[in-house]
C-alpha cells in the first residue's frame, strides 16, 4: 500500500523512495521483524492459555522429546504468517500478480496447517487432518497457483522448464508443466513440514532459502541483470524480493522465541505455509530445479522418510535409526543444538551453490 505514496512524488522528495524495490524490501524486513518482537510474547501467552497441554508429542519419536518438549504450545506459525502478510501488503506493489500468487499459496497452505494443528491440540492426538485431505487441498491450491503463473509467464517461457548451468536450454513440458509445478509446491511444503522436528531446525534454512530465492527473483525480474547473467527474464518477479524480505524478518522474530529451548513451535501452520511459499516462488521465477539445490536439506529430509518407508515395507529393516534424518543423528548421540547448527551450515552452503547457478552457465 505504501507504494501508492509515489503518486504524490515529484521525483525528488521522500515519497520517491517508495519507487525503489530495495528500499521497500528493507522496509518489509524491519516491519515484519518488529511485528514479531511486539506480538510474539502475547501470542505465545494466548496459545499457552488456549492449548493448556501444548502440542502432542509422538510416542514413537525420540524419548527425550517426551520429557523436554511436552507442554510447549504450537501454531507459532501464526506469528510468522501475520508478520509476513501484513508487511508484504504494506510494502509490495499491489498490482503485481506474482506477489498475490505467492501470498495465496502461503495463506492457503497455512490454513491447511492450522486446521491440522487445531485438530491435534483439541483432540490431544498426533493424528490431525487426514493425509489424503491435506494432499488433495494442497494439490488444488498449487494447481490454481501454477495455472496463473503459467498464464502470466512470457510466451517464450510458458510451460518451459529452465535448467541451471545452461544458458538457453529449455525443456517444453507442455501440458505436464502444471502437474510438475504442483509437485514442486506441494513437495516443498511437505518437505519443510518433515524438517520441522527440532527447535530452530526448519526456520533458519527456510530464511536462507527465502533470501536466496529473493535475490534470484530480483535478478530475473531485471532485464539488465538477465542480459549480464544469461538467465531468462521474467518481468515482474523482482517484486517477490519484498515478500522474501518480509519472510526473513518474520522468521527472525519467530526464531527469537523458537531458539532452543523453544517457547513455541511453528507447527504445520508455519511449516506447510513456508514450504509452499518457497515452492511457489521457484515456480513463478522459473527456478524449480534450483530450489532442489537451495532447499537440498529439505529434499534430504523428505527422501530419508521415503527411503525408510519403502525399505521397511520391502525388507522389514530400517536404513536409518529413525526418520526423518535429523532423528537419526539424535539416535547416534548428537546433541540437538549440534544437529541444528550443522544443518544450518549445510543450508548456507547449498544456498551459495544455488546462487552460483546464476552465473555458472
Amino acid at each position: 500500500m505504501l507504494y501508492w505514496l509515489t503518486a504524490f512524488s515529484d521525483g525528488g522528495d521522500l515519497f520517491n523512495l517508495f519507487r525503489y524495490l530495495t528500499f521497500r524490501a528493507g522496509g518489509a524486513f524491519f516491519t515484519a521483524l518488529i511485528f514479531g518482537f511486539i506480538f510474539g510474547k502475547p501470542l505465545i501467552n494466548l496459545l499457552k492459555k488456549k492449548q493448556k497441554k501444548g502440542q502432542p508429542i509422538r510416542e514413537d519419536g525420540p524419548q527425550s522429546h517426551l520429557e523436554t518438549k511436552a507442554g510447549t504450545p504450537t501454531m507459532g506459525g501464526l506469528l510468522i504468517l501475520s508478520a509476513l502478510v501484513f508487511s508484504t501488503l504494506m510494502w509490495a506493489r499491489p498490482d503485481n500478480i506474482y506477489v498475490w500468487v505467492v501470498l495465496l499459496v502461503t495463506v492457503a497452505f497455512g490454513a491447511i496447517g492450522f486446521a491440522d494443528d487445531y485438530a491435534k491440540v483439541s483432540k490431544q492426538t498426533v493424528a490431525g487432518v487426514s493425509g489424503r485431505l491435506r494432499l488433495a487441498l494442497g494439490f488444488l491450491i498449487a494447481g490454481i497457483a501454477s495455472a496463473v503463473a503459467a498464464w502470466m509467464h512470457p510466451a517464450e517461457l510458458t510451460n518451459q522448464l529452465a535448467l541451471p548451468f545452461f544458458k538457453d536450454l529449455l525443456i517444453n513440458l507442455g501440458y505436464l508443466f502444471i502437474p510438475f509445478a504442483i509437485i514442486v509446491i506441494v513437495g516443498a511444503a511437505n518437505a519443510v513440514n518433515l524438517t520441522d522436528g527440532l527447535d530452530g531446525l526448519a526456520i533458519m534454512p527456510v530464511m536462507i532459502a527465502a533470501g536466496t530465492l529473493g535475490i534470484i527473483a530480483y535478478a530475473v525480474g531485471r532485464v539488465d541483470f538477465t542480459d549480464y547473467l544469461d538467465v531468462h527474464y521474467v518481468p515482474g518477479t523482482g517484486e517477490i524480493l519484498v515478500f522474501c524480505a518480509a519472510l526473513i524478518g518474520g522468521g527472525l522474530g519467530f526464531l527469537w522465541y523458537n531458539a532452543p529451548p523453544a517457547a513455541v513451535f511453528m507447527g504445520d501452520t508455519g511449516s506447510l505455509a513456508l514450504g509452499g511459499a518457497l515452492g511457489a516462488i521457484a515456480v513463478v521465477t522459473k527456478h524449480e530445479i534450483v530450489l532442489a539445490i537451495v532447499g537440498g536439506l529439505f529434499v534430504v529430509e523428505a527422501l530419508s522418510v521415503i527411503i525408510q518407508v519403502f525399505y521397511f515395507k520391502a525388507t522389514g529393516k530400517r536404513v536409518f535409526l529413525m526418520a526423518p534424518i535429523h532423528h537419526h543423528f539424535e539416535k547416534k548421540g548428537w546433541a540437538e543444538p549440534q544437529i541444528v547448527i550443522r544443518f544450518w551450515i549445510v543450508s548456507l552452503i547449498l544456498a551459495l551453490i544455488g546462487l552460483a547457478t546464476l552465473k555458472v552457465r
